[in-house]
């Protein structure tokens, strides 16, 4: 195996282990930022060593038991050894040996826990959105400070400040690295389902750049749901957003033009929608169901099948996408949920009802530069005739969005409905 190959076997290794050698540190050791640097140390010795080695025969129990041995020789070089052992509840006269059996069995055992752990306190809300993005990302996904910067469009230096930050502030405000108690762990809970959902959208539909899509971010986002899912199989929601999200995702093949041009819903090829990922999610759905009353994801994620059942546009049970919108609503009261279902009512019940729900959100703060009001206005406007209307909300839109590919759709649509002698001549829709 070359040297390159060793390199790519390490990177690959670390992305699937990394997450759980630091989970299992960070119990360990009870600082998130240090069992980072013991994990990073252990990354470095596979990268020396398996080279001229040889990838071992079980890489993760590898980086792990290095990890263990960097954590053991930091607690004799800062003389703290036997206060960490006071910290954990260890005899301080316990001999060394003693110690080093236990830790290696804290690492061997309860990982499941250990992961459940991390992604908890990683994503806890005492820490602003921007830092639980970057943390999960970095130590759930085992991204680079530079692949994160890339993945969200932002200056490298900015994405490990939030890093750094989101550490000192767990350390600063004592944050425990451990499972919330009963009581705090649907808001808990909530906090973590949102960064996975926050990154899948990222991925889905980026909100500033060239790329309409990034599918890594995607791809990472589902890795995270499917973990979580598999740690807690009795809660709906981790369920219900792993739903959301395959089935979202099995449109990604269909949802841009071979120029990266974007493909709205309803103009989608369907027959290029990945039915594994319909099925899966699908599936995902009926886990969330049978586990008892829907919240907001799995409510989405039932939305979302609405489309994945239906062959074509024309076959999709709008009424009952409607009616779920009404209930997300009620569940979760939004302005963004109530211009969703202004679409659902406009498609099941005429455009002049949708745009009447569309028009009563035009006075929402929260939707005070949302390039998607204008754009819905501006649909159904277009439907009932009201071309010039139409085009007017379609710019409106275009200057909102930050999103490249997006703003020449919005273009696009708002030069197609003006007439031919106002369109400038190197508009796309100037030639017919």
């Amino acid at each position: 195996m070359t040297v390159a190959d060793s390199h790519r076997a390490v990177e690959a290794v670390w992305r699937i282990e990394s997450a759980r050698v630091i989970a299992g540190l960070a119990r360990m050791v009870h600082d998130i930022g240090l069992a980072e640097e013991l994990a990073q140390d252990a990354l470095v010795a596979a990268l020396e060593e398996w080279p001229r080695k040889g990838v071992p025969n079980n890489p993760g129990a590898w980086l792990m038991l290095t990890a263990k041995h960097r954590a053991i020789d930091q607690f004799r070089r800062r003389d703290t050894y036997e206060r960490k052992l006071q910290e954990v509840g260890r005899d301080m006269e316990l001999r060394q040996e003693r110690a080093e059996a236990e830790l290696d069995d804290a690492l061997d055992d309860h990982i499941g826990d250990d992961l459940l752990r991390l992604i908890f306190t990683v994503c806890h809300p005492v820490l602003p959105t921007e830092g639980r993005l970057a943390l999960a990302l970095r130590l759930l996904g085992g991204l680079t400070t530079e692949e994160i910067a890339r993945a969200f469009l932002v200056p490298e230096p900015t994405v490990g400040q939030r890093i750094f930050r989101a550490k000192r502030t767990l350390t600063d405000k004592k944050v425990m690295i451990d499972l919330p108690p009963p009581g705090e762990l649907p808001d808990r809970l909530a906090s973590v389902l949102e960064i996975i959902y926050l990154i899948f959208n990222e991925g889905y539909a980026a909100t500033a750049g060239d790329d309409w899509i990034r599918p890594s971010l995607c791809q990472e986002a589902m890795r995270l749901g499917r973990v979580l899912a598999g740690l807690m199989p009795a809660e709906p929601e981790a369920h219900g957003l792993l739903a959301l999200m395959e089935i979202q995702a099995s449109r990604i093949p269909a949802r841009t033009a071979p120029d990266g041009a974007p493909i709205l819903l309803l103009d989608q090829d369907r027959s290029r929608w990945d039915r594994l990922l319909v099925r899966r999610g699908l599936a995902a759905l009926g886990r969330a169901e049978a586990l008892g009353t829907l919240g907001p994801y799995s409510l989405q994620a039932a939305i979302a099948a609405c489309h994945a059942r239906a062959l074509t546009p024309e076959a999709t049970d709008w009424e009952r996408m409607a009616a779920l919108y009404r209930l997300l609503a009620h569940v979760t009261p939004s302005p963004i949920v109530e211009l969703n279902r202004a679409v659902a009512v406009g498609m099941a019940h005429g455009p002049a009802r949708g745009l009447e729900i569309a028009d009563s959100l035009q006075g929402e703060r929260a939707l005070r530069g949302y390039a998607h009001l204008p754009a819905v206005r501006g649909d159904l406007l277009a439907k009932l005739g009201r071309a010039e209307e139409a085009a007017a909300e379609f710019g409106r839109a275009a200057e909102l969005t930050r999103n490249e590919r997006e703003r020449a759709l919005f273009r696009a649509r708002a030069t197609a409905l003006l007439p031919a002698h106002d369109r400038h001549p190197d508009d796309p829709a100037a030639s017919g």
